[in-house]
Order: C-alpha cells, then structure tokens, then sequence
C-alpha cells in the first residue's frame, strides 16, 4: 500500500481462515442441494459465496460473513428451500464464522489497517 499500512493476511488471524474454510465447505453443500432441487433463485445467491468465503481478505471476509447469514432470515430463508441437512450446518458455520470475527474486533485485533 503506498501509506505503508499492510492488510493482514486471514491466515495470521487466529482461527480466521479455519472458520472460514469450513464454512465455505458448507456453503459448496447448499450450492449443490440449491441445484439439485433446481432453485435457481437461492443457486444464483449461493453459488460466488464459497469462494468468496475461500479467497476474501479479513475486511472482505466480514461483509461475505454477513452476506451467508442474510440467507437465513426470518421471513425468507433458505431452510425453506433447501434441505435442513445442508442448511442448519451452513448456518451454524457461518455463525462460527461471525463469533470468530466478533472476537477478534473485540480483542482489539484490527481487521482493516485503515480504521
């Protein structure tokens, strides 16, 4: 960066990139059940998630974190499309995902230099 601030890598990041992952992992399983059962409309929302999940840096990763769990509303969920076997593991990552940003904002870990 030309103001010598560097964004650090998720992988330096306590438990970033292993959450992440696994999340991801869920996320390629409703992608597959979202074809499977040919909905289209949750497949176009789903399918960029995985690897954005996989690739995004710890800023990114935060908005990609709340972009998965937004599949989970209250009056329009993806539960209700696809089946829970896929659906309540990818929602149970994601959240994992989340606490673990959660924590490390809250341990003063800074995700985005420029802040």
């Amino acid at each position: 960066m030309p103001d010598g601030r560097r964004i650090v890598a998720r992988h330096e990041l306590p438990g970033l990139d292993d959450a992440a992952l696994r999340a991801a992992r869920a996320f390629d399983l409703m992608v597959v059940a979202a074809r499977d059962v040919g909905n289209q409309r949750w497949l176009r929302f789903l399918e960029p998630l995985p690897d954005r999940l996989r690739d995004d840096d710890p800023v990114a990763l935060r908005r990609t974190a709340r972009r998965c769990r937004s599949a989970f509303g209250p009056n329009d969920s993806v539960l209700d499309a696809l089946p829970t076997e896929v659906g309540v593991p990818a929602m149970r990552a994601i959240d994992d995902l989340i606490r673990v940003l959660a924590r490390l904002e809250a341990a003063g870990g800074r995700l985005d230099p420029a802040q």
